[in-house]
This record gives C-alpha cells, structure tokens and sequence, in this order.
C-alpha cells in the first residue's frame, strides 16, 4: 500500500522492510493488475452460485422430461400392439 500510496519511493520501502526493490515492484504491479478482483470476488460468487443453482433445475427438468419421454414411448407401442387373441383369429 505505500507503494501504491507515492509518499515512499520503492528504494525506501525495500529498505524500510529489507527486501530488495524488485520485488515492491512486482507486488506493487500485481496489486494494481488485481485490484478490481478484490472489489468484484463477492459479485462472482453470488452469479457462481446462482449459476449452479440454475443447472441443478436444468438438469432436474431434464431428467424429468427424459421419464415423461421413456413413458409416452412405452404407452404409445402398447397402443400400438395388438391383442394376442385377435393376431391368432386374423390367421
């Protein structure tokens, strides 16, 4: 945050903390590079879970229409059968 702030160079804030100015730099730049994810984490956790919750339904509708589609195939060849007896008094 002070190198982001300019009231201390790099040199003095490596200094201050004994670490080499190189890599205030590069903490420096991956603050700035991510900065907007620290202040949109929250909105893409709330839209990830509305996401998940809205393919469970999917999915759930899906399985559903896969029963209704098994069912409606099951009933319509049964209508289509013909009775054993009437197969034997056409011969």
């Amino acid at each position: 945050m002070e190198a982001i702030s300019g009231r201390k160079t790099i040199q003095e804030i490596a200094a201050d903390h004994a670490i080499h100015p190189i890599q205030v730099s590069q903490w420096k730049k991956q603050l700035l590079d991510g900065a907007s994810e620290l202040f949109t984490r929250g909105k893409k956790s709330k839209d990830k879970e509305e996401g998940q919750a809205k393919e469970a339904e999917l999915f759930q509708q899906i399985g559903k229409l896969q029963m209704e589609l098994e069912w409606l195939k099951k009933t319509a060849l049964h209508s289509l059968r013909v009775p054993p007896a009437e197969t034997h008094a056409a011969k």
